[in-house]
């Protein structure tokens, strides 16, 4: 099972450093769990799906450096990684988008359920984004 869960989740980044929204879906439960760093819960494909309009709206972000961990019954995996982006789009109650470049680490952790992601739960340092973004501005 643990074999199953990383490459589970390393599909789930590939997809994502794609831009291949539909194929990250497609790895989750239809019910899926999002927590968004330092917000809200949100839950199922049609969240993700806004939040993944929003994110391609605002940002140009590819994950370099990605590596991946899961618990021995594969239930649960975390991931590291270095988000190498670009702030393009104003996003609602951040500075105001320019451009600008910023690198940032981050990490997830994942809930697996039936061979699909249940749950993701981001974080990163969102004073160190905004201080990037600030001083890019």
């Amino acid at each position: 099972m643990r074999v199953n869960t990383l490459d589970l989740i390393k599909a789930y980044y590939d997809a994502f450093n794609r831009r291949d929204r539909e194929a990250m879906l497609a790895l989750m439960s239809d019910d899926v769990v999002h927590d968004l760093n330092q917000g809200l819960r949100e839950t199922g494909h049609e969240a993700f799906r806004l939040f993944l309009a929003r994110m391609d709206r605002c940002y140009e972000e590819t994950l370099r450096d990605v590596t991946v961990m899961a618990s021995g019954d594969g239930q649960r995996a975390a991931a590291e990684y270095v988000v190498h982006g670009a702030y393009l789009s104003t996003d609602e109650g951040l500075p105001e988008a320019k451009g600008q470049r910023y690198v940032l680490p981050g990490g997830a952790f994942f809930e697996v359920r039936d061979g699909r992601i249940a749950r993701v739960t981001n974080y990163y340092n969102l004073s160190d984004w905004i201080s990037q973004v600030s001083a890019g501005a």
